[in-house]
């Protein structure tokens, strides 16, 4: 059995059956487009590293390829010269209002064993499902369907079975209960225009 972050509440307890029901045909047909990647280097691994991220770069151009394809274009990344830092935008669609979000992650030094831990600043401190620094909760779900099947899961998986998931649970209660507010909306800092 597995908790569940959604919105039953971090506490909640479902059988694993219905936990593997939560990812949707859409995501499963994705995910089956994404290659898995086959080198097991991590940032220390000089040339393997390399590598890597070449896998990495094609699995993350392929799911973007299969997300415009699909009509469901919700990111843009790009990493620092060495791989270890990646920055971006997502963003989630609500009542036909776009709510984009500054997207970063750091590539831990154990990786691939463990996954990058992907942080959406601005909405730290807005849900329980979060750690300090903006960190996505994910470790009742993602974290051991990332253990099972690493090092062939990259960057490309964790959008995919991570932010992905994460953001379709929580965007949509963020935004109902007042948490967050589309820009459109939103008090501006010089006060209404007269």
């Amino acid at each position: 059995q597995l908790a569940c972050p959604l919105d039953l509440g971090c506490h909640s307890v479902l059988p694993r059956s219905v936990v593997t029901k939560m990812v949707d045909a859409a995501t499963k047909a994705t995910l089956q487009k994404i290659p898995l990647l086959t080198v097991n280097a991590g940032p220390r691994d000089g040339d393997l590293w390399i590598q890597r991220l070449k896998e990495e770069y094609t699995a993350l151009i392929k799911f973007i390829q299969v997300n415009k394809e699909n009509d469901n274009d919700w990111f843009r990344i790009e990493s620092n010269k060495n791989g270890t830092r990646w920055t971006g935008k997502c963003w989630y669609v609500h009542n036909l209002l776009k709510y984009e979000f500054d997207l970063q992650f750091d590539i831990p030094v154990t990786y691939p064993a463990n996954a990058p831990e992907i942080e959406l600043p601005a909405l730290e401190g807005k849900t329980e499902k979060m750690y300090r620094g903006g960190k996505i909760c994910l470790t009742i779900h993602f974290q051991p369907l990332w253990s099972r099947n690493a090092p062939h899961f990259g960057i490309a998986h964790a959008l995919a079975l991570g932010l992905g998931p994460w953001m379709a649970a929580e965007i949509p209660h963020l935004v109902d209960n007042g948490a967050i507010k589309h820009e459109d909306y939103a008090p501006s800092a010089a006060g209404p225009s007269k």
